[in-house]
């Protein structure tokens, strides 16, 4: 099927402030469903809200889609221990909404987590736009402490994969590395329902606040080229030598 797209205006870049970024978006929004959208993660587009873009900036490369192959994923030694220090956690997967008390939770985070950013100021409606998508199946794993929320994810269903969305939780509780063990959740799911991939979204290499989508090994990254020709997923490996993390 083909699909029109459109290339924005430069924008300031909300991952390295001090750079321009434009996107190209999928202007055809009302023939997107999942199988369509499978196709497009493998291409390194991404979605928020119902909207489907990728970075296509003139002077930067940063931008790296990222995903992990499911069946082949082993968790290091501190993965293990995270899973470990959640085990008290109650999960629920759920189809997703948003709910008064996730929205508190998913403000509580933004202005513990990103102080004076504006999607600490979102209004619930803008939140719900921009986590569920009209045209995809997305779900919600609750992480509740007792009968408190302390985190949530949402999560794209496609056929061959599951896509990260957005993933919250209480900012005390940053110790538990929700956002981590998150993941493990997803990959679990992915596994048990035959899924090839998780994609994460980007990775930026000097962007430190993405620095955890590459702990997970392997993964394979889609590295953008020069004219935006000829890209393919780059399978990395854990080097021997580089330990496991903390």
């Amino acid at each position: 099927m083909h699909l029109n797209l459109g290339l924005t205006p430069e924008h300031a870049c909300s991952y390295l402030p001090e750079r321009k970024a434009r996107s190209l978006v999928v202007v055809d929004e009302d023939l997107l469903d999942p199988l369509i959208y499978d196709s497009l993660l493998q291409q390194g587009y991404r979605r928020s809200g119902d909207h489907v873009y990728r970075p296509w900036c003139v002077s930067c490369r940063a931008c790296n889609a990222i995903r992990i192959p499911v069946a082949d994923f082993v968790p290091d030694r501190g993965q293990r221990r995270c899973a470990r220090r959640n085990r008290d956690l109650r999960l629920e997967w759920m189809p997703a909404e948003l709910t008064d008390e996730q929205y508190r939770l998913y403000l509580e985070y933004q202005k513990g987590r990103h102080p004076g950013g504006a999607m600490a100021q979102s209004s619930r409606e803008e939140t719900e736009r921009f986590l569920l998508a009209g045209w995809n199946d997305v779900r919600l794993l609750e992480m509740r402490l007792g009968d408190e929320l302390v985190g949530a994810a949402y999560t794209d269903v496609m056929p061959g994969s599951l896509s990260a969305v957005y993933t919250f939780f209480r900012p005390e509780l940053a110790r538990r590395s929700l956002g981590t063990f998150a993941i493990l959740e997803q990959l679990a799911m992915a596994a048990r329902e035959g899924r090839r991939w998780l994609y994460l979204g980007y990775w930026i290499a000097e962007c430190r606040k993405m620095s955890y989508k590459s702990r997970f090994w392997p993964h394979e990254i889609r590295r953008p080229m020069a004219d935006f020709r000829e890209e393919s997923w780059e399978l990395i490996e854990k080097e021997p030598s580089s330990g496991e993390g903390s």
